[in-house]
């Protein structure tokens, strides 16, 4: 079996190491990882199995074909000046994992087919951008319900990043014509709820690559906020707002958090400058924007929800999965929203689904419609 020297530095900065200091772990010379990241020579098998013991990551990932990386270049990624490169690194990183997954997925099950249309084209502003979209997907104003198994409904690939910092953001990019998404599910499920949106923002509005940085930001930003809280569902469900209290209250409806209601009541025109100011100032000093009031429940996904479980029917589990393709059970479980225990290998009674055999070889896995 060949070494492969882009999948050492692959599992080394999902490891959050730089050469040097997995250098150090394994006690060699820095200049040594280098030559072997580059090809140039390959570890010795004494050197590979330490490798694989510091990086806790069988041998066997070392040995496969080339994958696709997530890149600065191709991904719509929020850089936050806390962030460091080891951190998004990091999650590009996960982002292989989360293909390997797809991939073997792809090979027992069809997906729901893309359905995100190229709207940069039409040169909308993000508000009319957002409601076109609704109007196309027949949703009329009222509030979603989960965005993820919307964004599933559409043929979106949702993964999610257990990186333990909400440092990180989500990120979105096309792989092989499909839409992906990953979402950071360390933050709040109201802040994970408006990162799918922001992302689904890029998938749509950014595909050409014509407009980024900060400018592609702010329109995703200016989208996400539109497509979760419909102007004219907004204005029909605002009084005069007075207190905080009522905000709290209207959050529930469109499952945002308390700072993004705050600021699109303010800019559709339903709150003066001074009382939107002073609202901030009053979220800041409760401490709303570090803990939503009324959090919402996570959501969840329900596309690898049923691919597990029909999986479970045929006594196959995540370890199958993390065997297969050669990575630790733990990314398989943090990659899919946590909906299986790493401590439950054996298939629940009720794991049979409702499905449409589609071909000998692939079952259709069908996403909940929101």
């Amino acid at each position: 079996m060949t070494f492969n020297p882009s999948r050492l530095s692959i599992v080394r900065k999902r490891r959050m190491l730089n050469q040097r200091e997995l250098a150090q772990k394994i006690g060699i010379n820095p200049h040594t990882i280098s030559l072997w990241e580059k090809g140039e020579t390959a570890p010795t098998t004494d050197n590979l199995e330490t490798i694989a013991r510091v990086l806790k990551y069988p041998i066997a990932f070392f040995h496969g074909t080339d994958i696709d990386e997530p890149s600065k270049g191709i991904t719509s990624f929020r850089s936050q000046t806390s962030m460091s490169a080891a951190m998004r690194d990091a999650a590009f990183a996960a982002g292989v994992v989360g293909f390997l997954i797809s991939d073997w997925v792809e090979t027992k099950f069809n997906l729901p087919e893309v359905d995100i249309p190229d709207l940069h084209l039409s040169c909308l502003e993000p508000e009319s951008a957002a409601q076109t979209l609704r109007q196309e997907w027949g949703l009329g104003e009222k509030p979603i319900t989960n965005m993820i198994q919307l964004l599933e409904s559409k043929g979106v690939k949702v993964f999610s990043l257990a990186e333990n910092t909400v440092k990180v953001d989500a990120y979105s990019l096309w792989r092989r014509g499909k839409p992906y998404v990953f979402l950071n599910n360390f933050k709040s499920a109201e802040r994970s709820r408006f990162d799918a949106a922001h992302e689904l923002a890029h998938l749509v509005l950014h595909q050409d690559g014509g407009v980024t940085g900060r400018d592609a930001e702010d329109q995703a930003n200016q989208f996400a906020s539109a497509f979760l809280m419909p102007r004219a569902d907004v204005l029909g469900f605002s009084q005069p707002i007075t207190r905080l209290q009522k905000l709290i209250d209207m959050k529930r409806r469109w499952k945002v958090s308390l700072a993004a209601l705050t600021y699109r009541v303010h800019k559709i025109g339903l709150m003066s400058d001074w009382k939107y100011r002073s609202f901030y100032m009053e979220i800041a000093k409760k401490g709303y924007n570090k803990r939503e009031p009324n959090e919402i429940e996570r959501e969840q996904s329900s596309v690898w929800k049923k691919v597990l479980k029909n999986l479970w029917a045929e006594n196959t589990t995540h370890l199958d999965i993390a065997n297969d393709i050669a990575v630790p059970p733990d990314e398989v479980e943090g990659l899919l929203f946590g909906v299986l225990n790493a401590s439950n290998s054996q298939p629940p009674k009720d794991s049979q689904l409702s499905v449409i055999e589609m071909d000998e070889s692939k079952t259709d896995i069908s996403a909940e419609r929101p």
